[in-house]
């Protein structure tokens, strides 16, 4: 089945499109700028063609020979987004009528009340979606509220309102019941509505297991992180509009993002009808508390190389993607330094793998026996366990109060702190050659806070903390360039893992 994804460089469609392409299907996508995509692990997987939904006569390419077209773009964060998203739908409906497609499939929100306020993001959601349900094209909408995953900009209003603010003072909708559903069981709901009979044009509410309120997912999501209870009081004259100003101010989600989704809670988001299970299975659906789980997987374990995973399994659709707003994924302080070092290969690789231990870390030994006797004063291990081995490390072993994580001889060092942190932290080295008797140096400081008191511990470190590093890897880099050339030990192979 051939397979139109728009929106693939957003946050459902860039997770959607790869899981199409191992679900077996052709997969084409539409984007504005073909350059975007051109980085995603599955670019070469896909097809990917250049339009515009706002001028119909970029699209008939598109949709030609496609059996399924989803319609995953919006425009939300943009002054007059209503109309740019109607536009868009008419002109998305008209082309896959015209092209024979055999299905519409469109991720949606829940309905707003048919009385009183509106919130514009809900009404234009149900706008669209009316457009393409009246095309003569069958259309299934999936209607959902708050979605669990990083980079989902509701679930990263909550994380970070949580994660900052360990005593609040919030508005009134807090208390508003809302069913949220892991972004896992979103995109199986979306890929399975491909093979819905054709006679099937209507709506669809999906949810997860649990309904909770808004301050009940603040209290569940700091349990989850490890962070202490929240004191949060409901406060009634905190008007949506200013709501939104003050997520804008803790959080940083831009306001014009921020401000339709906090209108949107001023309306209960439930699931009214589960209608979705006559034609396709659960699958397991998720509660809150596993799909948090899933959410903080990336960051929250090994995989730091970098801060977004490539990884296309199932449950990796909770974690961060590259293609991702700067703002999302949680906040995760790098400090990354580059040399390049007159030493080859080999030589940096000794100096490197030597670190720790009697060998000391290549900084000011003051600073580093300060810290650990304060590691000690504060019950941690502190700095006496040395180092098994005074040349060779293995994965699993311990440095001082670091843990070694991963060992690729010659190529990488990853150590995880073991020390007393509100956070988490890991020092990585990447070394690679540089031409000649020569190689480059990344040296990586990675430092990702648990709640206000690992934002404060970072801020206050980072005045010592910068030079510490910074004479750590131009020591290195001396160290290495004086080895003697033909002394250094030749670099092992890498061992299975």
């Amino acid at each position: 089945m051939r397979c139109l994804v728009t929106g693939a460089t957003g946050y459902i469609g860039g997770r959607l499109a790869p899981r199409l392409v191992s679900a077996g299907h052709e997969v084409r996508c539409l984007s504005r700028d073909a350059n975007r995509l051109r980085d995603v692990p599955w670019a070469g997987d896909v097809e990917v063609v250049e339009g515009d939904l706002s001028d119909p006569s970029t699209l008939p390419s598109a949709f030609e020979d496609v059996d399924v077209a989803y319609f995953l773009m919006h425009s939300l964060g943009r002054k007059d987004f209503e109309r740019r998203d109607r536009e868009a739908a008419q002109n998305f409906a008209a082309a896959a009528e015209k092209a024979g497609v055999r299905r519409i499939i469109y991720l949606g929100g829940p309905l707003p009340p048919s009385g009183g306020t509106q919130s514009a993001h809900l009404r234009s959601r149900a706008e669209v979606a009316k457009v393409l349900l009246d095309s003569s094209v069958p259309t299934a909408v999936l209607r959902a509220a708050v979605i669990i995953g990083s980079g989902s900009a509701s679930f990263e209003m909550l994380r970070y309102l949580t994660e900052r603010l360990p005593v609040m003072v919030c508005p009134r909708w807090v208390s508003n019941r809302i069913q949220p559903i892991a972004v896992r069981d979103v995109l199986h709901y979306l890929i399975a509505c491909a093979e819905l009979p054709p006679e099937v044009n209507r709506g669809f509410d999906i949810g997860g297991t649990d309904v909770l309120t808004y301050l009940e997912m603040m209290q569940r999501y700091a349990k989850v992180a490890g962070l202490r209870r929240r004191l949060i009081a409901p406060l009634r004259p905190l008007t949506p509009r200013l709501s939104a100003h003050w997520v804008g101010a803790v959080t940083p989600v831009p306001n014009k993002i921020a401000k339709p989704l906090v209108e949107s809670l001023i309306h209960e988001a439930i699931a009214h009808e589960h209608d979705i299970a006559r034609y396709v299975p659960d699958d397991g659906l998720l509660g809150f508390d596993e799909s948090v789980r899933l959410a903080l997987g990336t960051i929250r374990d090994a995989n730091v190389e970098t801060r977004w995973s490539t990884a296309s399994g199932r449950d990796a659709a909770a974690e961060p993607l590259p293609s991702d707003p700067d703002w999302s994924g949680g906040t995760l302080h790098v400090d990354e330094r580059r040399l390049r070092v007159g030493a080859p290969v080999e030589s940096l690789w000794r100096v490197i793998e030597g670190i720790g231990g009697a060998n000391g870390w290549y900084s000011p030994d003051i600073a580093w026996r300060a810290r650990g006797w304060a590691d000690r004063l504060a019950g941690g291990i502190g700095m006496r366990r040395g180092r098994r081995d005074p040349q060779r490390l293995q994965v699993g072993e311990a440095v001082d109060f670091w843990r070694v994580e991963e060992v690729v001889p010659g190529e990488l060092l990853r150590l995880r702190a073991e020390m007393k942190l509100p956070g988490r932290a890991w020092l990585e080295f990447r070394i690679s050659p540089d031409g000649p008797d020569r190689s480059r140096l990344v040296q990586r400081n990675i430092f990702l806070p648990r709640g206000l008191a690992g934002q404060a511990y970072w801020t206050a470190i980072l005045p010592f903390h910068a030079p510490l590093v910074a004479t750590m890897a131009r020591t290195i880099a001396k160290r290495a360039s004086e080895l003697p050339r033909g002394t250094g030990d030749r670099v092992r192979p890498a061992t299975p893992r």
